[in-house]
């Protein structure tokens, strides 16, 4: 019932948009819908970009946590036989926010930690996006209350032309869950670790029975919007 929803949506919209980018980053919320994405342009004609932006492991130190990084985007290679972009930030941009602000600004305020989102992960995104009519993300409308108006299908007002599109917007974590063992989708190694919201490695970390599923994003922030910066408006704060 849940492939056949979301795969009628992606069929949809993949019928009114030529080019469209099943963009995502290391979470498991997104992973239905970029199987979606690939299942549908197989059957069709239309061109598929996997974009993967460079949400994590370009602010990794060499530790575990970044092979796990790694690991995942090869078994989504293997997966789906597809080439996945990495994206990364400009050298030019980290090395001066860094020289002016510090390598840990994301600590200092939440205004220093959405200018690290923006140079390490929304510049690079749009990037990535140059060139789409529109791009898939795995945003649920029960992860969060910045997110419990998401659209299904809406215009993006942070990429200027282009549309931006959530299959996944009326799921619950469990139904996601779900479908990722039902049909052994790969996912991140670090939710068996006790994660349930993957970000950067600075500002992410596993969570506690009883905690809510994005805790461990920006943990050390009080009374302030805690939404990534790929998805952050600043009419949210």
């Amino acid at each position: 019932m849940y492939q056949s929803a979301c795969n009628k949506r992606c069929r949809q919209e993949r019928a009114s948009i030529p080019d469209l980018d099943p963009g995502g980053a290391h979470g498991v919320l997104g992973l239905p819908d970029r199987e979606f994405a690939i299942v549908e342009d197989r059957r069709g004609e239309h061109g598929v970009g996997a974009a993967d932006h460079d949400a994590i492991h370009q602010v990794l130190q060499p530790t575990d946590a970044s092979r796990c990084d790694h690991r995942h985007i090869d078994r989504v290679r293997d997966r789906y036989g597809i080439s996945v972009q990495v994206v990364s930030p400009e050298a030019d941009d980290l090395q001066e926010m860094v020289a002016t602000h510090g390598a840990n600004l994301f600590y200092k305020s939440a205004d220093m930690r959405r200018l690290c989102c923006d140079v390490r992960k929304s510049r690079p995104l749009a990037r990535a996006l140059a060139g789409y009519d529109a791009w898939i993300t795995g945003l649920r409308r029960d992860q969060a209350s910045t997110r419990k108006e998401t659209a299904t299908v809406a215009p993006d007002p942070a990429h200027e032309g282009l549309t931006k599109i959530a299959p996944l917007a009326n799921w619950s974590k469990d139904k996601v869950w779900a479908y990722i063992h039902e049909h052994d989708l790969p996912y991140h190694s670090l939710y068996d670790l006790g994660y349930t919201s993957i970000g950067c490695a600075p500002c992410t970390r596993a969570t506690v029975k009883g905690e809510d599923e994005r805790a461990g994003r920006w943990w050390w922030e009080v009374n302030e919007v805690k939404e990534c910066g790929l998805h952050w408006a600043a009419k949210q704060a």
